[in-house]
């Protein structure tokens, strides 16, 4: 097994993660909503108010493989605030390379923003899952995770750009 580290993600990190994002919306069948750029992922995490907060996981590089450290995946978060709880945090993503799953790393990546989660303060930990993704439900549920559809029903909604400017009168 590969040695793992799970680490902030640092500026130059952008084009892995931009990838990874590629790969995962990919492997979630919409692609097609991808319009993130590598600069803005630079301007919004990395500037004086970053608008999120991300881990990457490194491994060592193998026999025949490029030197060095490769970044194989990642975990982006930011902080929400509940009315009811106080402070949050919400994992946006968390992806792992198909090649590297199965050896722990998004476990790795989950603790670790449970980790951040507990030094801000925060009492909960909140993330979506798409539900046919069963083998992500089961990991959730599996490390503590309560699935609020099934225990609350509670249902997500979203705002595009479209509706805002409605809304907004624009």
């Amino acid at each position: 097994m590969t040695s793992t580290r799970i680490r902030e993600a640092r500026e130059r990190d952008c084009g892995d993660i931009l990838r990874m994002i590629r790969e995962l919306a990919e492997f979630e069948k919409l692609s097609n909503q991808v319009k993130i750029s590598e600069e803005a992922l630079r301007a919004d995490g990395f500037g004086e108010n970053p608008f999120f907060h991300c881990l990457v996981a490194e491994v060592d590089s193998g026999p025949g493989e490029a030197q060095g450290p490769c970044v194989v995946g990642y975990g982006l978060y930011y902080f929400i605030y509940s009315t009811w709880k106080g402070r949050n945090i919400y994992l946006e993503d968390i992806y792992v390379m198909p090649q590297y799953r199965g050896q722990g790393i998004g476990t790795k990546i989950i603790k670790k923003v449970a980790e951040v989660a507990l030094e801000k303060g925060c009492s909960q930990f909140r993330l979506a899952v798409l539900d046919w993704n069963k083998t992500a439900m089961d990991l959730y549920k599996s490390l503590g995770a309560q699935d609020l559809t099934e225990a609350e029903g509670w249902r997500s909604f979203r705002f595009e750009e479209e509706a805002m400017k409605e809304l907004a009168g624009c």
